[in-house]
């Protein structure tokens, strides 16, 4: 077995955590290959990694791997999907940050999250994502122009509210005066879209949803719309350009750019182990039925 680790931040669990993941899969026969950036992060801070200086590294990752361990929180698990691309490679996360949605393992259940890996006792969750096209060239939207979680139209350099003309399927639907628009997927609903009150859709949903941003109008409210829906949005405001971000990826287009959005022909695969579940960990980090009166 062949196993990519990827990571971006240092905090005081990260050493426990790579050094536990590397010797259990050794232990088990696995190869394991550390991105070389945050192997170069690690090494900068101090640790007591056993071995660190022969540990594997990669920069790219191809067919030959099995699955990748994010370490991190769901930001982490963001970025790892440009690695991952189109490739099919199953992503899962240990959760060394805050709330975690997608990463869910807890640093002192790596091993056991890794021997279920091992043993088949996992299920897989494939996730939608969404594709973009502009109609002017971006260099930093084409080099990567996906999203897991979301897209989002805001403003720049102004206090201003813009103008966000938005068309379903080249059908009109609305000009939203706000901050800005989300185009959410399921697994972006517990996230940006759910902080401006866009609605939980469970990772299955064949649904993505457009949440407006601080709507001058209280009547626009988040809508869910079928995933083979092809969104069409046009951005206008008193500064001549706008900010687009895909995840946490961020790109300037001038006002009037018309951005196309739609499903990716590809998905992000999750390795969801079976004790855990969507439902749990809704109630788990959202403090569903954490009332006195349950």
């Amino acid at each position: 077995m062949k196993v990519a680790i990827f990571g971006r931040y240092y905090n005081t669990t990260t050493p426990k955590s790579v050094e536990t993941l590397f010797k259990y899969l050794e232990n088990q026969g696995s190869e394991a290959y550390i991105e070389t950036e945050f192997y170069k992060l690690i090494d900068k801070e101090p640790h007591d990694i056993k071995d660190y200086s022969n540990y594997k590294t990669f920069t790219e990752l191809d067919k030959s791997f099995d699955f990748l361990v994010s370490i991190g929180g769901d930001g982490t698990i963001l970025r790892a999907t440009m690695f991952v691309k189109d490739l099919g490679i199953p992503i899962i996360g240990i959760n060394t940050g805050r709330l975690g949605f997608l990463a869910t393992i807890q640093v002192n259940a790596i091993e056991k999250a890794i021997q279920n890996i091992i043993d088949g006792k996992y299920r897989i969750s494939e996730r939608s994502i969404l594709a973009v096209e502009t109609s002017s060239k971006n260099k930093d939207i084409e080099s990567m122009n996906f999203a897991l979680n979301e897209v989002s139209v805001s403003r720049k350099n102004t206090t201003a509210m813009i103008t966000i003309d938005t068309y379903l399927d080249n059908e009109f639907l609305n000009s939203y005066w706000s901050d800005g628009l989300i185009v959410s997927t399921p697994t972006g609903s517990t996230g940006y879209s759910l902080s401006c009150g866009g609605p939980v859709i469970t990772p299955g949903a064949n649904n993505f949803v457009l949440t407006p941003i601080a709507p001058h109008n209280l009547s626009a409210r988040p809508l869910v719309i079928p995933d083979s829906t092809e969104i069409q949005l046009s951005v206008n405001g008193r500064e001549k350009q706008h900010l687009i971000s895909l995840d946490s990826r961020i790109a300037t287009l001038d006002n009037g750019t018309i951005i196309k959005i739609k499903k990716a022909d590809f998905k992000i695969k999750m390795i969801d182990l079976l004790n855990e579940s969507f439902l749990q960990t809704l109630r788990k980090k959202l403090l569903w039925g954490e009332d006195k009166r349950n």
